[in-house]
């Protein structure tokens, strides 16, 4: 399938999306987000694909919501948005999504990292929720996700007055889990990719379901639900392979069954 706004490639179970407006600094309009959801939810149902990576290429990874678009909408007096609709298939994706973010990832691009379940960012990225300076607020989970991610006190602080955080801050503060010089970024997001896929599928998709869990739930919840995945997962045969694997001391091979 073409696509206008990303562009696509799938390797070795390891599917790459790139966001591609550079004349916007990948400004995410609705084409874009709806493009990144169309490939997510075929991405879902074939069994090759395994895990996900999305980035923004080596300079930019999205400078946020397309203003121009926005004017245009509220011009003609846009009611039923189709953005939101968008952006709940992204979070919807079941597979590992990572994040390969280098320069800046404001507004709608620092939500779209939120989206991810794992971050790497180049040392020269810059993270923000600038919405304030033009008298709105986050609105694709930035004020929710964000809070739940880095506290309140920098949330607050990066919300109500616009300011961006570097790519440490966002480290120290649990927004990414590896900062990487800006020419290893993508290279080490394939890495982690790479792994992750070679992990038993359904063990994997299982496991990040039960830990955003830990986000929506009591703790007594969450652990019913640990507890009924790890049931479930005793009867795959992936798990028989991987105790197999582990008593011939081999490389077990998962099938995803």
């Amino acid at each position: 399938m073409t696509y206008q706004t990303i562009t696509t490639q799938s390797l070795e179970g390891v599917l790459t999306i790139t966001l591609n407006r550079p004349e916007a600094y990948n400004a995410l309009n609705t084409q874009l987000l709806s493009e990144v959801a169309d490939v997510l939810d075929l991405a879902d149902q074939d069994e090759s694909i395994r895990v996900a990576v999305i980035t923004g290429g080596p300079k930019v990874f999205a400078a946020g919501a397309d203003i121009k678009e926005m004017a245009a909408l509220d011009a003609v007096g846009v009611m039923n948005d189709p953005r939101p609709k968008h952006w709940k298939r992204i979070y919807q994706f079941s597979k590992p999504l990572i994040g390969a973010v280098n320069g800046y990832a404001l507004g709608g691009g620092c939500e779209l990292v939120m989206h991810c379940d794992i971050v790497i960012a180049g040392d020269n990225a810059l993270f923000g929720q600038p919405e304030i300076n033009l008298g709105i607020i986050p609105g694709a989970g930035g004020t929710q996700r964000l809070i739940r991610t880095v506290g309140k006190p920098l949330a607050m602080k990066m919300v109500l007055s616009g300011e961006m955080i570097d790519a440490q801050t966002a480290l120290q503060a649990n927004l990414v889990a590896e900062v990487v010089i800006p020419e290893r970024t993508i290279d080490r997001a394939h890495q982690l990719a790479n792994t992750i896929a070679k992990k038993p599928p359904i063990a994997v998709r299982l496991a990040k379901e039960a830990l955003l869990k830990a986000f929506e739930t009591d703790l007594e919840s969450g652990l019913n639900i640990e507890r009924k995945s790890f049931t479930m997962l005793a009867a795959t045969e992936d798990r028989r392979e991987g105790i197999a694997a582990f008593m011939e001391k081999r490389k077990p091979e998962f099938k995803g069954r």
